[in-house]
């Protein structure tokens, strides 16, 4: 009965160690995925860009969306931890990016800008409440951050 369980033993180890191994192998193709998508996409807009011959405050705020992805997925891939703040950072760029080509292409102001302007601001408040979250309430405790 000794030697069942052990057997069982080492197979359960052998079993979690494969299934680690191909579970961090899949983590890291991912984020590895993600970001040359990000980066890729990040060259075509630039070279759109310089293909016009300038760029447009909205052209701009999309790079920005870029760069905060791109940050996100490098933070994830060194902390294994998903910062949120850089998905609202993203949300308010992105709709700040909407506002700005909204109002450049209508110029007319109506209640879908106030509505923009109020997500924006919400998603200001959602910031807000996760960075004093995150700082009255963090995750690890004190002493155990390096």
């Amino acid at each position: 009965m000794e030697q069942t369980d052990a057997v069982r033993r080492k197979i359960n180890r052998t079993a979690e160690a494969v299934g680690s191994l191909l579970v961090d192998g899949f983590h890291y193709l991912a984020l590895f995925a993600i970001g040359a998508s990000i980066v890729w996409s990040g060259v075509y807009a630039f070279i759109g860009m310089t293909a016009k011959g300038h760029a447009a405050i909205d052209d701009i705020l999309l790079l920005f969306i870029y760069l905060e992805l791109g940050a996100m997925v490098g933070i994830y891939f060194k902390t294994n931890h998903m910062p949120v703040r850089f998905l609202i950072y993203v949300g308010i760029t992105a709709l700040t990016r909407l506002l700005v080509g909204d109002i450049a292409t209508h110029h007319t102001l109506d209640w879908g800008i106030v509505m923009v302007a109020g997500a924006i601001l919400l998603l200001a408040l959602a910031n807000l409440v996760v960075r004093y979250g995150s700082a009255r309430f963090p995750s690890t405790p004190t002493s155990e951050r390096g």
